[in-house]
Formats: structure tokens, sequence, C-alpha cells
């Protein structure tokens, strides 16, 4: 009997509560928990049960399940499992920040490596709420790589409705140390930037230009710098 069986029966409970159970029905009124539960696909369920583990390699086993899904074309924002694949991502994108579980006042669940992945498969999936989910782990993440990793998912999706997203990235940059800043985080933000023009034919946010310069004249390495200047050109473009 394989692990991810032993698992799915130990932890079936946790399927009788799908994220989005507010839903209703057309004509005979709310759905029932069971109604909801048949409705999502018996992968979705497997991947929500390991997710739900407090084993960081389970939960990584569950984003490579997402990973694998999204990239045969089997899942994507229009897919029927998206509500829940994005629920599952989001929940897991907090593992040990926003979602803390601690044992002896000890916090055992900090896995800043599902985070980054969960927000990178964020970015892939798109689809509704998943820009919003991607600009809160901007904001209350405290890891560089999971910081680079959701800013490169804004630039993927291209959101920025009302500036929120360009201002979300430009107050991470700037909240940086000016002297020992991350040069990946910048990089990934300057590509964000980047894409985030590309999609809305342009960039109208002087917190993001401000953003920009600060990494184009701070103490960054010499290619993230030039790739400022690259960007400001870009911009300047439009």
């Amino acid at each position: 009997m394989n692990k991810r069986f032993l698992i799915s029966i130990v932890l079936v409970v946790a399927w009788a509560l799908p994220s989005f159970s507010q839903q209703s029905g057309s004509e005979t009124g709310p759905l029932t928990i069971e109604q909801l539960f048949l409705q999502i696909s018996p992968e979705i369920k497997l991947i929500r049960v390991q997710a739900f583990t407090e084993d960081r390699d389970t939960k990584l086993d569950a984003l490579e399940d997402i990973q694998s899904m999204i990239n045969e074309g089997r899942l994507s924002a229009e897919a029927p499992g998206a509500p829940e694949a994005h629920f599952i991502l989001d929940y897991l994108a907090s593992e040990g920040m926003t979602r803390t579980v601690r044992e002896n006042s000890r916090l055992i669940n900090y896995y800043p490596e599902v985070r980054r992945r969960a927000v990178n498969l964020l970015g892939k999936l798109g689809g509704a709420g998943a820009t919003d989910s991607l600009i809160q782990a901007l904001v209350t993440d405290i890891e560089p790589m999971v910081l680079a990793e959701a800013a490169y998912a804004l630039g993927t999706i291209g959101e920025n409705t009302d500036n929120q997203t360009s201002q979300a990235l430009a107050r991470v940059v700037l909240s940086q140390d000016v002297v020992a800043p991350d040069n990946n985080l910048a990089f990934a933000s300057l590509l964000a930037f980047e894409k985030i023009a590309e999609s809305n034919g342009g960039l109208n946010d002087a917190l993001a230009f401000q953003a920009i310069i600060r990494i184009a004249q701070g103490n960054y390495i010499r290619s993230v710098r030039l790739k400022a200047i690259e960007v400001i050109d870009v911009l300047r473009s439009y």
C-alpha cells in the first residue's frame, strides 16, 4: 500500500469541506457538502489531502501534482478544478507566515520552499484571485526567494488594476536594505514591471519608476543595474 493511498484513507475527512462550499444550486437550493464533494475530481481531492498534512515533503508532493496537471494541460484558470486548486495554492503560500502551527511554542511549519513553489504555480495557473494572493505574499513574506518568485509570477499574470500590482512590487523594492539588497528580488521585480507594462500598454505609476531608479542607482550587481536602465528605456517607449 503506497504512501499516498495511506494518506488519502487517514485524512479523507478533509475532503468533506471543499473551499467553495458557499456555492449554491440553481433549482434545489444550496448544494450539500456531499454534492460539492462529488464535483471535485478524485485527483484534486487527493492533492488537497496532501496539502493539508503538516509534513513538508507531502506538501511538496501536492505541488508536484499540480505542476504536472498544469504542464499536461489538465488544469488551467478555466478548468472546473481551478477554484479548488487556487485554494490549495493559496493555503500553501501562507505556510509558516499567516498560517502557523506551533508545538511547545516552536513554529513547526516554516516551509519557505513550499511557499516559493506555491506562488510560482499561482502565477502559472492565474485566474480569479491569483493576483490578490500573490500581492498578499509580497506583503507578508520575509524570504527573498519567495518574494522574488511572487514578483515574477505577478508579471506573468500581468494584471495591474489601479496600479495595485506595480505599487506592491515597488514597495517591496523600496523596503530593501540599501547596503545589501537582494539582487534576485530586484531582477524579478524588473522583469515583472516590464511584463506588466507590456500587458497594459505601458506603466503609469510614479512609485514604480522610483523603485526602478532605486535599482539603477543602488548597490546591486552590474547586470541588475543595467537591466533597470533597460526597463526605464522600455517604459519610455510606450
